[in-house]
């Protein structure tokens, strides 16, 4: 047995006999399984984790524990794939676990700032067979026995959401620089198994960015780290922690089921609606 990573010119190693992960067609319908379900059926991931601050030269903070849903949906589609998708974060107390209404920030001296939970809807896509320079396969991968491990890594670089001139308060710059890092797992036994269109399925997801705009920081200079591992709710949102269950169906009911709209390509950014709810307010005289 062997580890097995996608082929390179400075590196290659012995293709699987039952699963080659090199043919970007073998390589795509794998990664539809395990982060999906090839029957069109809504899937669903809880993702719990923390949130850290890393202030310039400073000790970091942990600021929040966080727990999030996914809930999403695979459309079978000429190029590939659609995925209709939406997922809500909630900012947790570090210690206790309960959902934050308002946290006191130590960096103001422990003014007491409104939490804005992440909650983006829709965030749909097109995995394409090609074309896509982005996500186009074969997927990075490592391939070890019966365990696969596919990695996506996004690098973002542009315009941000709130310009420093308009949201002096809310904004850490004119441009946002963040990063998304993705790893997605499944079990090639179920990849393999054609009696199983949904593969079960853990992620990890880090998020290296700036301050978030509701912790009204500016322009000091920091970065937050996101980290969370995820699991693909086998069961369905059943499976959730009672009170993320209530509460979710409580303030947010939609998140329990995915996207039946297609509307194109849509990719809804926490800033870009956290920007709509202060402008509303602006507008209102709030």
């Amino acid at each position: 047995m062997t580890v097995r990573v996608l082929a390179a010119s400075a590196l290659t190693t012995e293709k699987d006999p039952d699963l080659d992960l090199d043919d970007p067609e073998t390589n795509f319908m794998a990664m539809m399984k395990i982060r999906g379900d090839l029957a069109e059926k809504d899937f669903y991931f809880a993702f719990p984790g923390e949130a850290w601050a890393m202030p310039h030269q400073e000790k970091p903070v942990k600021c929040f524990r966080t727990f999030g849903l996914g809930a999403g949906r695979l459309e079978k589609v000429p190029e590939g794939y659609r995925i209709y998708s939406r997922e809500v974060l909630y900012y947790l107390d570090p210690d206790t676990g309960a959902i934050m209404q308002e946290w006191s920030n130590p960096w103001l001296d422990g003014k007491k700032v409104e939490v804005f939970h992440i909650n983006n809807d829709p965030v749909n896509g097109v995995f394409a067979q090609g074309g896509n320079p982005v996500l186009a396969p074969p997927y990075p991968y490592v391939s070890y026995g019966d365990d696969i491990a596919f990695q996506w890594n996004f690098f973002i670089f542009h315009p941000a959401a709130m310009t420093r001139a308009e949201y002096p308060l809310f904004s850490s710059g004119d441009q946002d620089q963040h990063a998304e890092l993705w790893g997605i797992m499944g079990k090639k036994s179920e990849v393999l198994n054609p009696d199983i269109t949904s593969a079960s399925s853990v992620m990890s997801w880090g998020r290296v960015c700036d301050w978030l705009p509701w912790m009204e920081m500016g322009a000091n200079p920091a970065k937050m780290v996101f980290h969370s591992h995820s699991v693909k709710l086998m069961n369905g949102p059943t499976d959730l922690p009672r009170e993320i269950l209530d509460y979710t169906e409580k303030n947010f009911p939609k998140y329990l089921s995915a996207p039946t709209e297609w509307n194109g390509p849509q990719m809804t950014a926490s800033a870009g609606e956290f920007k709509k709810i202060i402008d509303a307010r602006r507008g209102e005289g709030g």
